[in-house]
């Protein structure tokens, strides 16, 4: 697979990372470095290590559906994506609580990763190398989340704008999947 549409992938698995920490910029008492990077890389190394896990369980399963992985890939995203889209269109309380208690980032981190996890399990059908997969998407989560902490801290944002975009980006990465199969592209 390409590297474009690795970074794609990357972007639309790092928008709920970017929406909580816009948030937890927001609820933030002041925006220190060490504080933002503490939170950054949570959700960097979750949003990285998810897509492993899924590829190692994929890999389990992989020659069994090989005939029609890249419906599997493409249902995964698209449900991903339109459950995103879900979650951006309601109305969220957006109460302050603290992002550097460690219990609230570990759920955080986890609650954000989830879909990459999925993703992951996308991955082991396609012609992926995992290593720069995982890499690419820990590093785009990783500059997103601190995008959004500083942005946060300095603005008033509403996290629903960006799940929407994300959902929007995992469901065209299933459509080009699909049609790339159905074209012989690979």
């Amino acid at each position: 697979m390409e590297i474009l549409t690795l970074v794609i992938i990357a972007i639309g698995l790092s928008m709920d990372s970017l929406a909580v920490s816009v948030l937890s910029g927001f609820c933030l008492q002041r925006f220190k470095k060490p504080e933002a990077l503490k939170i950054a890389l949570t959700l960097g190394i979750f949003q990285a290590g998810m897509p492993l896990v899924g590829w190692f369980a994929g890999l389990s399963f992989r020659e069994t559906v090989a005939d029609y992985d890249h419906w599997i890939a493409f249902g995964i995203l698209t449900v991903l994506g339109i459950k995103m889209l879900i979650e951006g269109c309601k109305q969220q309380d957006q109460r302050c609580f603290n992002p550097l208690n460690n219990r609230t980032l570990i759920t955080m981190a986890v609650g954000t990763s989830i879909d990459a996890l999925a993703v992951g399990v996308s991955f082991a059908f396609l012609d992926f190398h995992i290593l720069t997969a995982v890499l690419l998407i820990g590093l785009v989560t990783l500059v997103f989340s601190l995008a959004g902490l500083y942005i946060g801290a300095k603005v008033k944002f509403r996290r629903m704008r960006m799940e929407i975009a994300g959902g929007i980006i995992l469901i065209l990465i299933g459509v080009k999947i699909v049609v790339e199969h159905l074209n012989g592209i690979h």
